[in-house]
Protein backbone atom coordinates (compact mmCIF):
# COMPACT_ATOMS: atom_id res chain seq x y z
CA UNK A 1 0.00 0.00 0.00
CA UNK A 2 1.35 3.58 -0.83
CA UNK A 3 -0.08 6.95 -0.41
CA UNK A 4 0.38 10.60 -2.08
CA UNK A 5 -1.82 13.85 -1.53
CA UNK A 6 -2.49 15.63 -4.59
CA UNK A 7 -3.88 18.90 -4.40
CA UNK A 8 -7.20 18.04 -2.07
CA UNK A 9 -7.11 14.26 -2.60
CA UNK A 10 -5.43 11.54 -0.87
CA UNK A 11 -4.31 8.86 -3.33
CA UNK A 12 -3.69 5.11 -1.70
CA UNK A 13 -2.18 2.24 -4.36
CA UNK A 14 -2.57 -1.41 -3.39
CA UNK A 15 -1.78 -4.54 -5.37
CA UNK A 16 -4.51 -7.14 -4.30
CA UNK A 17 -2.90 -10.35 -6.01
CA UNK A 18 -4.00 -12.46 -8.80
CA UNK A 19 -7.00 -14.75 -7.33
CA UNK A 20 -6.13 -18.65 -8.30
CA UNK A 21 -8.14 -20.62 -9.94
CA UNK A 22 -9.17 -24.03 -8.76
CA UNK A 23 -8.79 -27.49 -11.04
CA UNK A 24 -8.54 -31.06 -10.89
CA UNK A 25 -7.79 -32.68 -7.56
CA UNK A 26 -7.87 -29.43 -6.16
CA UNK A 27 -4.99 -28.02 -7.72
CA UNK A 28 -4.72 -24.27 -7.98
CA UNK A 29 -2.91 -21.49 -10.42
CA UNK A 30 -3.19 -18.22 -11.56
CA UNK A 31 -3.72 -19.24 -15.20
CA UNK A 32 -6.74 -20.96 -16.98
CA UNK A 33 -4.17 -22.34 -19.70
CA UNK A 34 -1.62 -23.31 -17.68
CA UNK A 35 -3.46 -24.99 -15.17
CA UNK A 36 -5.70 -26.99 -17.71
CA UNK A 37 -2.58 -27.93 -18.90
CA UNK A 38 -0.71 -29.30 -15.69
CA UNK A 39 -3.62 -30.59 -13.76
CA UNK A 40 -6.69 -31.10 -16.36
CA UNK A 41 -10.15 -29.03 -15.87
CA UNK A 42 -11.79 -29.06 -12.28
CA UNK A 43 -14.73 -31.07 -13.55
CA UNK A 44 -12.67 -33.87 -14.28
CA UNK A 45 -11.37 -34.67 -10.50
CA UNK A 46 -13.13 -35.64 -8.44
CA UNK A 47 -15.79 -36.20 -11.05
CA UNK A 48 -18.89 -33.59 -11.26
CA UNK A 49 -20.54 -33.50 -14.81
CA UNK A 50 -17.36 -34.59 -16.89
CA UNK A 51 -18.05 -35.25 -20.42
CA UNK A 52 -15.51 -38.29 -20.60
CA UNK A 53 -17.67 -38.17 -24.92
CA UNK A 54 -18.23 -35.30 -26.73
CA UNK A 55 -20.62 -36.18 -29.68
CA UNK A 56 -19.89 -33.67 -32.68
CA UNK A 57 -22.30 -32.98 -35.31
CA UNK A 58 -22.28 -31.11 -38.29
CA UNK A 59 -23.61 -28.33 -39.91
CA UNK A 60 -22.08 -27.26 -43.48
CA UNK A 61 -21.48 -27.76 -47.17
CA UNK A 62 -19.45 -30.62 -47.76
CA UNK A 63 -16.37 -29.17 -47.56
CA UNK A 64 -16.76 -27.13 -44.73
CA UNK A 65 -17.60 -30.03 -42.63
CA UNK A 66 -14.72 -32.14 -43.89
CA UNK A 67 -12.10 -29.47 -43.22
CA UNK A 68 -13.27 -28.52 -40.29
CA UNK A 69 -13.96 -31.72 -39.06
CA UNK A 70 -10.18 -32.26 -40.10
CA UNK A 71 -9.01 -29.37 -37.95
CA UNK A 72 -10.73 -30.29 -34.93
CA UNK A 73 -9.40 -33.60 -35.34
CA UNK A 74 -5.59 -32.33 -35.52
CA UNK A 75 -6.25 -29.79 -32.49
CA UNK A 76 -7.30 -32.49 -30.21
CA UNK A 77 -4.27 -33.91 -30.51
CA UNK A 78 -2.37 -30.75 -29.52
CA UNK A 79 -1.09 -27.63 -31.10
CA UNK A 80 2.45 -26.35 -30.14
CA UNK A 81 3.05 -22.77 -29.03
CA UNK A 82 5.91 -20.17 -29.35
CA UNK A 83 7.24 -17.87 -27.09
CA UNK A 84 4.01 -15.41 -26.49
CA UNK A 85 1.50 -18.58 -26.53
CA UNK A 86 1.48 -21.38 -24.48
CA UNK A 87 1.14 -24.92 -26.08
CA UNK A 88 -2.31 -26.14 -26.37
CA UNK A 89 -1.95 -29.75 -24.93
CA UNK A 90 -5.24 -31.27 -26.77
CA UNK A 91 -8.66 -32.60 -26.34
CA UNK A 92 -8.09 -36.75 -25.77
CA UNK A 93 -9.20 -38.70 -22.96
CA UNK A 94 -5.72 -38.91 -21.73
CA UNK A 95 -4.45 -35.10 -22.19
CA UNK A 96 -5.87 -31.63 -22.20
CA UNK A 97 -9.51 -31.28 -21.52
CA UNK A 98 -9.40 -35.31 -21.21
CA UNK A 99 -12.47 -35.76 -22.95
CA UNK A 100 -12.53 -38.20 -25.87
CA UNK A 101 -14.44 -36.42 -29.32
CA UNK A 102 -17.10 -39.13 -31.06
CA UNK A 103 -17.74 -38.57 -34.80
CA UNK A 104 -20.06 -39.86 -36.93
CA UNK A 105 -21.41 -39.47 -40.75
CA UNK A 106 -25.19 -39.91 -38.73
CA UNK A 107 -24.22 -36.69 -36.96
CA UNK A 108 -24.06 -34.42 -39.70
CA UNK A 109 -26.72 -32.01 -41.30
CA UNK A 110 -25.43 -31.00 -45.17
CA UNK A 111 -25.90 -27.70 -46.98
CA UNK A 112 -26.40 -29.18 -50.31
CA UNK A 113 -25.93 -26.43 -53.33
CA UNK A 114 -29.20 -26.30 -53.81
CA UNK A 115 -29.87 -24.77 -50.05
CA UNK A 116 -26.93 -22.46 -50.40
CA UNK A 117 -28.28 -21.12 -54.04
CA UNK A 118 -31.58 -20.79 -52.47
CA UNK A 119 -30.11 -18.85 -49.14
CA UNK A 120 -27.85 -16.32 -51.77
CA UNK A 121 -30.41 -15.99 -54.64
CA UNK A 122 -32.63 -13.25 -53.05
CA UNK A 123 -31.19 -9.83 -53.84
CA UNK A 124 -32.38 -8.53 -50.72
CA UNK A 125 -30.14 -8.63 -47.44
CA UNK A 126 -33.32 -8.96 -45.43
CA UNK A 127 -34.77 -11.91 -47.63
CA UNK A 128 -31.30 -13.75 -47.81
CA UNK A 129 -30.95 -13.31 -44.11
CA UNK A 130 -34.32 -14.80 -43.09
CA UNK A 131 -33.76 -17.72 -45.83
CA UNK A 132 -30.36 -18.63 -43.93
CA UNK A 133 -32.07 -18.80 -40.94
CA UNK A 134 -34.64 -20.97 -41.58
CA UNK A 135 -32.70 -23.69 -43.58
CA UNK A 136 -30.28 -23.55 -40.55
CA UNK A 137 -33.11 -24.15 -38.27
CA UNK A 138 -34.46 -26.66 -40.12
CA UNK A 139 -30.57 -28.44 -40.31
CA UNK A 140 -30.54 -28.62 -36.73
CA UNK A 141 -34.50 -29.71 -36.52
CA UNK A 142 -32.79 -32.55 -38.81
CA UNK A 143 -30.22 -33.60 -36.51
CA UNK A 144 -32.48 -33.46 -33.54
CA UNK A 145 -34.72 -36.22 -35.17
CA UNK A 146 -31.58 -38.55 -34.90
CA UNK A 147 -31.84 -41.73 -33.24
CA UNK A 148 -28.55 -40.74 -30.96
CA UNK A 149 -28.39 -37.12 -31.88
CA UNK A 150 -25.17 -35.12 -31.19
CA UNK A 151 -24.57 -33.08 -27.55
CA UNK A 152 -22.72 -30.46 -29.41
CA UNK A 153 -22.89 -29.00 -32.99
CA UNK A 154 -20.63 -27.48 -34.99
CA UNK A 155 -22.14 -25.15 -37.42
CA UNK A 156 -19.38 -24.53 -40.36
CA UNK A 157 -20.79 -21.67 -42.45
CA UNK A 158 -19.32 -21.18 -46.11
CA UNK A 159 -18.00 -18.25 -46.69
CA UNK A 160 -20.47 -17.63 -49.13
CA UNK A 161 -23.42 -17.19 -46.87
CA UNK A 162 -21.17 -15.94 -43.73
CA UNK A 163 -20.19 -12.50 -45.69
CA UNK A 164 -23.68 -12.36 -47.57
CA UNK A 165 -25.86 -13.13 -44.43
CA UNK A 166 -23.47 -12.16 -41.05
CA UNK A 167 -25.66 -8.88 -40.31
CA UNK A 168 -28.86 -7.08 -41.98
CA UNK A 169 -29.95 -3.29 -41.38
CA UNK A 170 -33.63 -2.90 -42.45
CA UNK A 171 -36.41 -0.76 -42.32
CA UNK A 172 -39.86 -1.77 -40.18
CA UNK A 173 -42.85 0.26 -40.70
CA UNK A 174 -43.35 0.39 -36.94
CA UNK A 175 -40.49 -0.48 -35.13
CA UNK A 176 -38.28 1.71 -37.64
CA UNK A 177 -34.75 0.83 -37.78
CA UNK A 178 -33.84 -2.91 -37.47
CA UNK A 179 -30.47 -4.15 -37.16
CA UNK A 180 -29.84 -8.32 -36.74
CA UNK A 181 -27.01 -10.39 -36.22
CA UNK A 182 -26.75 -13.98 -38.05
CA UNK A 183 -25.22 -15.79 -34.68
CA UNK A 184 -27.18 -13.78 -32.13
CA UNK A 185 -30.57 -14.87 -34.24
CA UNK A 186 -29.07 -18.44 -34.32
CA UNK A 187 -28.41 -18.84 -30.97
CA UNK A 188 -31.62 -17.22 -30.13
CA UNK A 189 -32.87 -20.04 -32.38
CA UNK A 190 -31.19 -23.12 -31.55
CA UNK A 191 -32.91 -22.60 -27.67
CA UNK A 192 -35.64 -24.74 -28.49
CA UNK A 193 -33.98 -27.61 -29.79
CA UNK A 194 -31.34 -27.47 -26.87
CA UNK A 195 -28.42 -27.82 -28.80
CA UNK A 196 -24.97 -25.84 -27.84
CA UNK A 197 -23.62 -24.84 -30.85
CA UNK A 198 -20.43 -22.87 -32.12
CA UNK A 199 -20.60 -21.11 -35.59
CA UNK A 200 -16.86 -21.72 -37.32
CA UNK A 201 -15.99 -20.12 -40.59
CA UNK A 202 -13.49 -21.18 -42.91
CA UNK A 203 -10.47 -19.04 -42.08
CA UNK A 204 -10.25 -20.36 -38.76
CA UNK A 205 -9.40 -23.80 -40.21
CA UNK A 206 -7.86 -23.31 -43.59
CA UNK A 207 -5.11 -20.93 -41.79
CA UNK A 208 -6.19 -17.22 -42.42
CA UNK A 209 -7.19 -16.80 -38.55
CA UNK A 210 -4.64 -13.93 -37.62
CA UNK A 211 -4.47 -15.20 -33.55
CA UNK A 212 -1.76 -17.94 -33.11
CA UNK A 213 -3.21 -21.42 -33.97
CA UNK A 214 -2.48 -22.23 -30.36
CA UNK A 215 -4.56 -19.53 -29.35
CA UNK A 216 -7.37 -20.15 -31.32
CA UNK A 217 -7.65 -23.92 -30.36
CA UNK A 218 -7.71 -23.06 -26.39
CA UNK A 219 -10.39 -20.81 -26.99
CA UNK A 220 -12.27 -23.32 -29.19
CA UNK A 221 -12.00 -25.99 -26.74
CA UNK A 222 -12.51 -24.45 -23.66
CA UNK A 223 -15.91 -23.46 -25.41
CA UNK A 224 -16.41 -26.95 -26.42
CA UNK A 225 -15.63 -28.31 -23.08
CA UNK A 226 -17.74 -25.86 -20.99
CA UNK A 227 -21.11 -26.37 -23.87
CA UNK A 228 -20.81 -30.07 -23.69
CA UNK A 229 -21.15 -29.95 -19.77
CA UNK A 230 -17.55 -29.75 -17.76
CA UNK A 231 -16.64 -27.00 -16.07
CA UNK A 232 -13.03 -25.88 -17.36
CA UNK A 233 -11.98 -24.34 -13.93
CA UNK A 234 -13.56 -22.20 -10.58
CA UNK A 235 -13.03 -19.95 -8.51
CA UNK A 236 -11.30 -20.56 -5.10
CA UNK A 237 -12.27 -17.40 -2.89
CA UNK A 238 -15.42 -15.89 -3.80
CA UNK A 239 -17.89 -15.70 -0.68
CA UNK A 240 -19.88 -18.41 0.80
CA UNK A 241 -23.57 -18.30 0.47
CA UNK A 242 -23.45 -15.56 -1.64
CA UNK A 243 -25.57 -14.54 -4.57
CA UNK A 244 -23.98 -12.50 -7.29
CA UNK A 245 -25.71 -10.92 -9.69
CA UNK A 246 -25.14 -8.65 -12.89
CA UNK A 247 -28.33 -6.39 -14.33
CA UNK A 248 -28.24 -5.02 -17.43
CA UNK A 249 -30.82 -4.00 -20.15
CA UNK A 250 -31.77 -4.53 -23.41
CA UNK A 251 -34.39 -3.44 -25.95
CA UNK A 252 -36.68 -4.84 -28.22
CA UNK A 253 -36.03 -5.08 -31.53
CA UNK A 254 -36.37 -1.94 -33.60
CA UNK A 255 -35.13 1.34 -33.18
CA UNK A 256 -38.40 3.14 -32.35
CA UNK A 257 -39.02 0.17 -29.34
CA UNK A 258 -39.83 1.80 -26.16
CA UNK A 259 -40.15 -1.74 -24.81
CA UNK A 260 -36.96 -2.93 -22.69
CA UNK A 261 -36.31 -6.21 -20.30
CA UNK A 262 -33.84 -6.56 -17.54
CA UNK A 263 -31.00 -9.22 -18.43
CA UNK A 264 -29.75 -11.02 -14.77
CA UNK A 265 -27.12 -13.12 -14.52
CA UNK A 266 -26.51 -15.07 -11.54
CA UNK A 267 -23.13 -16.49 -10.31
CA UNK A 268 -25.15 -18.46 -7.72
CA UNK A 269 -22.35 -19.21 -5.39
CA UNK A 270 -18.64 -19.91 -4.49
CA UNK A 271 -18.48 -22.24 -7.12
CA UNK A 272 -19.59 -19.93 -9.79
CA UNK A 273 -22.46 -21.99 -10.68
CA UNK A 274 -25.08 -19.42 -12.54
CA UNK A 275 -28.26 -18.99 -13.99
CA UNK A 276 -29.29 -16.59 -16.77
CA UNK A 277 -32.51 -15.29 -16.68
CA UNK A 278 -34.73 -12.59 -18.20
CA UNK A 279 -36.61 -9.84 -16.11
CA UNK A 280 -40.03 -10.56 -14.75
CA UNK A 281 -42.00 -7.90 -16.38
CA UNK A 282 -41.87 -5.41 -19.52
CA UNK A 283 -39.83 -1.96 -18.66
CA UNK A 284 -40.87 1.08 -21.06
CA UNK A 285 -38.27 3.80 -20.79
CA UNK A 286 -38.65 7.21 -22.53
CA UNK A 287 -34.90 8.46 -22.73
CA UNK A 288 -35.84 11.72 -24.03
CA UNK A 289 -38.24 12.52 -21.07
CA UNK A 290 -35.43 11.20 -18.55
CA UNK A 291 -32.76 12.80 -20.53
CA UNK A 292 -30.78 9.13 -20.39
CA UNK A 293 -30.08 6.69 -22.89
CA UNK A 294 -29.36 4.65 -19.87
CA UNK A 295 -32.52 2.67 -18.77
CA UNK A 296 -33.85 2.68 -14.84
CA UNK A 297 -36.12 1.07 -12.29
CA UNK A 298 -39.06 2.65 -10.09
CA UNK A 299 -39.33 0.92 -6.58
CA UNK A 300 -41.51 -1.20 -7.42
CA UNK A 301 -39.63 -2.64 -10.49
CA UNK A 302 -36.65 -3.25 -8.55
CA UNK A 303 -38.41 -5.01 -5.27
CA UNK A 304 -39.78 -7.58 -8.38
CA UNK A 305 -36.61 -8.07 -10.17
CA UNK A 306 -35.31 -8.74 -6.72
CA UNK A 307 -37.75 -10.91 -5.21
CA UNK A 308 -37.70 -12.96 -9.01
CA UNK A 309 -34.13 -13.70 -8.61
CA UNK A 310 -34.23 -14.63 -5.33
CA UNK A 311 -36.88 -17.02 -5.85
CA UNK A 312 -35.00 -18.45 -8.55
CA UNK A 313 -31.99 -18.86 -6.27
CA UNK A 314 -34.28 -20.93 -3.72
CA UNK A 315 -35.72 -22.89 -6.16
CA UNK A 316 -32.11 -24.16 -7.17
CA UNK A 317 -30.02 -24.00 -4.23
CA UNK A 318 -33.39 -24.74 -1.83
CA UNK A 319 -32.14 -22.34 0.33
CA UNK A 320 -31.71 -18.71 0.57
CA UNK A 321 -28.43 -16.43 -0.30
CA UNK A 322 -26.81 -15.22 3.24
CA UNK A 323 -25.62 -12.41 1.28
CA UNK A 324 -26.25 -10.78 -2.25
CA UNK A 325 -23.83 -8.58 -4.45
CA UNK A 326 -25.43 -6.64 -7.19
CA UNK A 327 -23.06 -5.51 -10.33
CA UNK A 328 -24.33 -2.34 -12.47
CA UNK A 329 -23.25 -0.52 -15.13
CA UNK A 330 -24.57 2.94 -14.50
CA UNK A 331 -25.26 4.74 -11.01
CA UNK A 332 -28.64 3.41 -8.84
CA UNK A 333 -31.23 6.45 -9.14
CA UNK A 334 -33.47 6.60 -5.63
CA UNK A 335 -36.32 4.94 -6.27
CA UNK A 336 -34.11 2.46 -7.91
CA UNK A 337 -31.90 1.94 -4.62
CA UNK A 338 -34.55 2.08 -2.90
CA UNK A 339 -36.66 -0.65 -4.17
CA UNK A 340 -33.32 -3.04 -4.20
CA UNK A 341 -32.91 -2.17 0.01
CA UNK A 342 -36.48 -3.05 0.62
CA UNK A 343 -36.43 -6.24 -1.01
CA UNK A 344 -33.08 -7.32 -0.09
CA UNK A 345 -33.32 -6.32 3.98
CA UNK A 346 -36.64 -8.59 3.58
CA UNK A 347 -34.27 -11.44 2.27
CA UNK A 348 -30.80 -11.70 3.38
CA UNK A 349 -28.80 -10.49 6.10
CA UNK A 350 -26.26 -8.83 4.09
CA UNK A 351 -26.05 -7.06 0.62
CA UNK A 352 -23.76 -4.76 -1.65
CA UNK A 353 -24.49 -3.01 -4.59
CA UNK A 354 -21.80 -1.74 -6.76
CA UNK A 355 -21.89 0.32 -10.20
CA UNK A 356 -19.06 -0.46 -12.45
CA UNK A 357 -17.89 1.64 -15.24
CA UNK A 358 -14.97 1.54 -18.17
CA UNK A 359 -13.60 4.82 -18.19
CA UNK A 360 -9.76 5.90 -19.74
CA UNK A 361 -9.40 9.72 -18.07
CA UNK A 362 -8.22 8.52 -14.56
CA UNK A 363 -4.76 6.52 -14.91
CA UNK A 364 -1.72 5.34 -13.13
CA UNK A 365 1.78 6.05 -15.12
CA UNK A 366 4.32 3.67 -14.12
CA UNK A 367 7.74 4.71 -13.21
CA UNK A 368 9.20 1.06 -15.52
CA UNK A 369 8.49 0.22 -19.13
CA UNK A 370 5.27 -2.07 -18.43
CA UNK A 371 2.05 -1.36 -18.03
CA UNK A 372 0.77 -0.85 -14.12
CA UNK A 373 -0.44 -4.67 -13.10
CA UNK A 374 -3.52 -5.97 -12.86
CA UNK A 375 -5.06 -6.49 -9.69
CA UNK A 376 -3.87 -2.79 -8.45
CA UNK A 377 -6.26 -0.89 -6.83
CA UNK A 378 -5.97 2.84 -6.00
CA UNK A 379 -8.36 5.19 -4.21
CA UNK A 380 -8.80 8.91 -5.30
CA UNK A 381 -10.84 10.52 -2.45
CA UNK A 382 -13.75 7.77 -1.63
CA UNK A 383 -13.59 6.71 -5.31
CA UNK A 384 -12.21 3.32 -6.06
CA UNK A 385 -10.51 2.41 -9.47
CA UNK A 386 -9.25 -1.72 -9.72
CA UNK A 387 -6.84 -2.35 -12.98
CA UNK A 388 -8.96 -5.55 -14.08
CA UNK A 389 -6.55 -5.70 -17.23
CA UNK A 390 -2.56 -4.78 -16.84
CA UNK A 391 0.87 -6.33 -17.08
CA UNK A 392 0.42 -9.78 -15.19
CA UNK A 393 3.04 -9.87 -12.60
CA UNK A 394 2.90 -13.57 -11.73
CA UNK A 395 3.27 -14.77 -15.50
CA UNK A 396 5.65 -11.93 -16.28
CA UNK A 397 2.89 -11.00 -19.36
CA UNK A 398 0.77 -8.47 -20.60
CA UNK A 399 -2.27 -9.67 -23.02
CA UNK A 400 -3.45 -6.63 -25.02
CA UNK A 401 -1.99 -4.11 -27.23
CA UNK A 402 -3.27 -1.17 -25.83
CA UNK A 403 -2.32 0.91 -22.24
CA UNK A 404 -5.01 -0.47 -20.01
CA UNK A 405 -7.07 1.28 -18.23
CA UNK A 406 -8.82 0.47 -14.73
CA UNK A 407 -12.76 0.52 -13.89
CA UNK A 408 -14.15 2.74 -11.85
CA UNK A 409 -16.31 2.11 -8.74
CA UNK A 410 -18.76 4.68 -9.68
CA UNK A 411 -21.02 3.44 -6.71
CA UNK A 412 -21.54 1.34 -4.04
CA UNK A 413 -24.44 1.29 -1.71
CA UNK A 414 -24.16 -1.02 1.75
CA UNK A 415 -21.50 -1.43 4.23
CA UNK A 416 -21.72 -5.04 5.01
CA UNK A 417 -18.36 -5.59 2.76
CA UNK A 418 -14.92 -4.10 2.56
CA UNK A 419 -13.73 -2.47 -0.34
CA UNK A 420 -11.05 -4.85 -0.62
CA UNK A 421 -13.17 -7.66 -0.39
CA UNK A 422 -15.76 -6.54 -3.08
CA UNK A 423 -12.54 -5.79 -5.33
CA UNK A 424 -11.03 -9.10 -4.74
CA UNK A 425 -14.02 -10.67 -5.95
CA UNK A 426 -14.50 -8.31 -8.89
CA UNK A 427 -11.16 -9.86 -10.56
CA UNK A 428 -12.04 -13.25 -9.59
CA UNK A 429 -15.00 -12.61 -11.68
CA UNK A 430 -13.62 -11.48 -14.52
CA UNK A 431 -11.77 -15.19 -14.86
CA UNK A 432 -15.14 -16.55 -15.30
CA UNK A 433 -15.50 -16.70 -18.95
CA UNK A 434 -15.58 -20.25 -20.01
CA UNK A 435 -16.15 -19.10 -23.63
CA UNK A 436 -12.65 -18.11 -24.00
CA UNK A 437 -9.18 -19.89 -22.10
CA UNK A 438 -8.46 -16.18 -20.91
CA UNK A 439 -6.37 -15.01 -17.62
CA UNK A 440 -9.55 -11.97 -17.38
CA UNK A 441 -11.40 -9.91 -19.15
CA UNK A 442 -12.04 -5.98 -18.15
CA UNK A 443 -15.41 -6.33 -16.18
CA UNK A 444 -16.79 -9.46 -14.08
CA UNK A 445 -18.64 -12.06 -15.85
CA UNK A 446 -21.91 -10.90 -14.10
CA UNK A 447 -21.91 -7.34 -16.45
CA UNK A 448 -20.17 -9.13 -19.42
CA UNK A 449 -22.24 -11.70 -19.82
CA UNK A 450 -25.76 -9.89 -18.73
CA UNK A 451 -24.85 -8.00 -21.81
CA UNK A 452 -23.87 -10.56 -24.33
CA UNK A 453 -27.13 -12.42 -23.44
CA UNK A 454 -29.67 -9.23 -23.78
CA UNK A 455 -28.15 -9.09 -27.11
CA UNK A 456 -29.81 -12.65 -28.13
CA UNK A 457 -32.50 -12.94 -25.93
CA UNK A 458 -33.79 -9.70 -28.54
CA UNK A 459 -34.09 -11.96 -31.02
CA UNK A 460 -36.32 -14.43 -28.75
CA UNK A 461 -39.75 -14.83 -30.00
CA UNK A 462 -42.26 -13.12 -27.82
CA UNK A 463 -43.60 -15.80 -25.09
CA UNK A 464 -40.45 -18.15 -25.71
CA UNK A 465 -38.57 -18.25 -22.25
CA UNK A 466 -34.79 -18.28 -21.96
CA UNK A 467 -33.33 -21.06 -21.43
CA UNK A 468 -31.01 -20.41 -18.20
CA UNK A 469 -27.72 -22.16 -18.80
CA UNK A 470 -24.58 -20.29 -20.25
CA UNK A 471 -24.18 -22.40 -22.65
CA UNK A 472 -26.50 -21.91 -24.80
CA UNK A 473 -25.24 -18.37 -24.96
CA UNK A 474 -21.82 -18.91 -26.09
Amino acid sequence: MSNRTIGEFEIDAEYLGEPLLEFADGHTHVDPKSGISRFGPKSYSPVHHHPFHVQVGFIGSAETIAATRRWIQQCAEGVLGDEKHLEFPGCQSDRGFMSQLDFDEDWTAQLYQNDIDTILEPRRSRDRFEIALGVLEQKLSDLLRKDQPPNYVVVALPDAIYLKCRAVNYQDRILGEIHRDLRRAFKALAMKYRLPTQIVREQTVDGREKDHPAKVAWNFFTGLYFKAGGMPWGPTDLTPSTCYLGISFYRALGARSATMYASLVQAFDEHGDGLVLRGPEEINWDSEKYGRLSPHLDETQAINLINYALDRYQKEMHQNPRRVVIHKSSRFWPEEKAGFKKALKSRVSQFDLLSLSGQSRVRLLPASKYPPLRSTRFTVGEIDYLYTTGFIAELGEYHSLHVPSPVQITDHVGQDTSRETLLREILTLTKMNWNAARLGGSLPITLRFSDLVGEIMRELPPGIDPLPQFKFYM
